[in-house]
């Protein structure tokens, strides 16, 4: 299926040649394979953590799919509520149609019969249902920044009325939590609440769900019929997982029909007077104009067609982390908004190190640069020992820093901001801890991160953690530990180092206003990053592959105590940074064996096919998966360091660069409508893995498009 909505050819930066076009996909056509109903799937966020999301059959095959995942404080977390919706539609001469709902629990497939299309519409689901005569719309509408879930039946055509009637069912638990353990029937209690009926636990550990209706005629009372139903999580299933659980179905909602009207389900947290300040109407428009201003803010490259989804896409990511608390009352009170980023659904929370790759292109180039500034605030509030969160936890306040790299990719980030606003105040706030950062780095902080005195290499490793991002571990191993000295460790820290210095510079002269003692002098910082260059052009590169070692004074496997050669994309950055520590002249080289190795048309290879490790697909259970996760399953995020690298390198060919988005297009049909995956099959046909909806993956094909596009 295509995008619609806009033409993709490169443009320039004239808001004129880019006027707004309201994107469309349309993800399946009744004539499409069946089993695309089964792997395709939709997903909706709240700018809270929150979000609903399923396949477009409406089978759940996963454990996060729900209507209703509500963002809720510590220690709850994300949290299902309102997990399935049995539709029906009953007519006068007696016929049912099914449009969507329980299965059986046996293995057999309900798919809904009726169901002729299934298109994206400005980034939100639509489904299209025609039979006996009767044509139905149902679409899905999130609140922003409300855990507030509305799904709306449109009556399109039909010659006499025809009656919804609406089965919700419930199993309120954590949404990482395992299908196999859920709640009695008994444990939920059922009380009125305001034109609805709300639902909650008997020990009150969870706000209760709130359910109401609303038709031309009214709310609609709630009908108690409890009774359980058995589901099978395919994907669950697949992955090695418990994948059988019950739900919960405790009643049901009647409503008569006329063409023309339509039937509103509210499921909320929210209060009453919340959830009835805004009728569907309204808050679908007041949707579209909010994602109708994002488009408009964006970098004009991004204003239609695959950019305008890339915008809609991003926006699924940027949160207000709801479940810290804490972390909103600290910024709040300093007069910023705490933000972070998701970095992907459904199962990771806030990571360190992708939130700051993905700011850039998450933020800066969609016309979010204030937003941008919160996500460094937020996180330089986490600053421990010189080092930034690798992730914070689900449902925890505090969080854990086993990272080498998320630090230095701080700089990196802090240094797009500037570049992108001009604004340097919030940089000389921050510059007393970039300078505990490096000089804890000189020291030595936690996990054995820190300057080695005999050569300037940055080092790291910790038995029993893995510290960059090839991060794989299952129980006690660690797949890809790369203990020593990483080549994109001491690219980042190079590149942080010349960042630090300029910055030093800037304040000891006074170019932003009276000069501060720090501790730290420009003169020593560039001191250190002659010596880190010189040392690393004369050390990592390897004659016999012609192109970088990954890993130098290696402490880990066949290469411990030695040097790894084994071809990864880590490489790149030591190219593709705002400062290279690469020499010029080794670069072709380096593309050269990363584009022959590496490339696929949805990133890089994280190992080059025939080395002893390489595994050419991700799948089975968790621990022949992490086994593969980065022995050469590719990463699509890799696509923005390499499309940086090659433009360095050949800046006269941008259509070089635009060449490796090919599967672009087709990614965002595949796995998740309108997102792009986290990890890919290393070979053909390169079949989507992992996350549905990954932020590093949307932001830095965010930047290539923009980067290769620009005239």
């Amino acid at each position: 299926m295509s995008a619609t909505g806009g033409s993709d050819a490169p443009a320039g930066a004239n808001p004129a040649a880019n006027p707004i076009a309201r994107p469309m996909r349309v993800g399946w056509r009744r004539g499409d394979a069946a089993e695309a109903l089964v792997s395709r799937e939709w997903l909706l966020t709240n700018g809270l953590g929150g979000y609903a999301g399923g396949t477009i059959g409406g089978v759940l095959t996963r454990r996060y799919h729900s209507l209703l995942v509500a963002a809720l404080p510590a220690p709850a977390g994300r949290t299902t509520l309102l997990n399935q919706l049995d539709a029906t539609l009953h007519l006068a001469d007696g016929t049912v149609i099914a449009l969507g709902g329980f299965e059986p629990g046996n293995g057999q497939l309900m798919l809904p019969e009726a169901l002729v299309e299934f298109r994206l519409d400005n980034g939100r689901p639509i489904w299209r249902f025609e039979q006996a005569g009767v044509t139905l719309e149902k679409r899905i509408v999130l609140t922003h920044h409300q855990n507030t879930t509305r799904i709306v039946y449109r009556l399109l055509e039909g010659s006499a009325p025809a009656t919804l009637v609406l089965e919700p069912a419930v199993a309120f638990r954590g949404h990482d939590e395992r299908v196999d353990r859920s709640r009695a029937a008994t444990d939920y209690t059922i009380a009125a609440g305001r034109n609805g009926v709300q639902i909650a636990l008997a020990d009150g550990s969870l706000p209760p769900l709130h359910l109401t209706t609303h038709t031309v005629n009214g709310h609609v009372p709630f009908v108690p019929r409890p009774r359980d139903v058995a589901l099978l999580y395919r994907v669950e299933q697949a992955r090695g997982y418990e994948s059988r659980g019950d739900l919960h179905a405790l009643g049901i909602f009647e409503m008569r029909l006329n063409a023309g009207q339509e039937a509103v389900l509210t499921a909320s947290t929210e209060s009453w007077d919340t959830i009835h300040a805004l009728d569907a109407t309204e808050a679908a428009r007041l949707d579209d104009e909010r994602r109708m201003r994002l488009l408009a803010q964006a970098h004009p490259r991004l204003r239609q067609g695959l950019g305008a989804e890339l915008v809609l896409a991003a926006d699924q990511f940027v949160i207000t982390p709801h479940v810290r608390p804490r972390d909103e009352a600290r910024l709040r009170a300093e007069g910023d908004d705490a933000r972070t980023v998701i970095a992907g659904y459904h199962w990771f929370t806030d990571w360190g190190r992708d939130t700051m790759i993905s700011l850039e292109g998450l933020t800066l180039l969609t016309g979010r640069a204030t937003e941008g500034r919160d996500v460094l605030q937020t996180f330089a509030h986490h600053i421990r020992d010189g080092l930034i969160p690798n992730l914070f936890p689900e449902a925890k306040t505090e969080g854990l820093y086993h990272t080498a790299d998320a630090t230095l990719w701080f700089f990196h980030a802090l240094h797009r901001y500037e570049e992108t606003t001009g604004e340097r105040q919030t940089r000389r706030l921050l510059l007393p801890q970039l300078v505990e950062v490096a000089q804890k780095h000189f020291a030595g902080t936690r996990f054995g991160i820190g300057v080695d005195d005999s050569d300037g290499l940055l080092r790291q490793g910790a038995d029993g953690y893995q510290l960059t991002w090839m991060d794989a571990k299952v129980g006690d191993w660690v797949v890809t530990p790369r203990r020593g000295k990483a080549v994109e460790i001491n690219a980042l820290f190079y590149n942080a180092l010349r960042l630090l210095a300029q910055w030093l510079k800037e304040e000891e002269d006074g170019s932003w206003g009276p000069a501060r003692e720090l501790g730290l002098r420009a003169a020593d910082v560039e001191a250190r990053a002659d010596r880190l260059r010189e040392t690393f052009n004369r050390r990592f590169w390897n004659a016999a592959t012609n192109c970088l070692f990954d890993v130098v004074d290696a402490q880990d496997g066949a290469h411990a105590g030695g040097d790894d050669p084994n071809v990864r994309p880590n490489q790149v950055l030591a190219i593709s940074l705002p400062h290279p520590v690469l020499d010029r002249a080794r670069w072709e080289a380096v593309l050269s064996v990363v584009r022959e190795q590496l490339v696929t048309p949805f990133g890089l290879r994280s190992l080059a096919p025939g080395l002893p490790d390489y595994k050419p697909r991700y799948d089975g259970d968790l621990r022949a998966r992490d086994a593969a996760y980065h022995q050469g399953t590719v990463w699509g995020w890799l696509i923005g360091p390499l499309v940086d690298a090659w433009l360095k390198t050949f800046p006269d060919n941008r259509a070089g660069a635009h060449r490796f988005l090919e599967g672009l297009e087709k990614e965002l049909s595949e796995a998740c409508l309108g997102t792009i995956s986290e990890i890919f099959d290393a070979e053909a046909p390169f079949n989507p893995r992992g996350c549905v909806a990954q932020a590093w993956s949307v932001a830095e094909a965010i930047r290539a498009l923009v980067a290769s596009s620009q005239d």
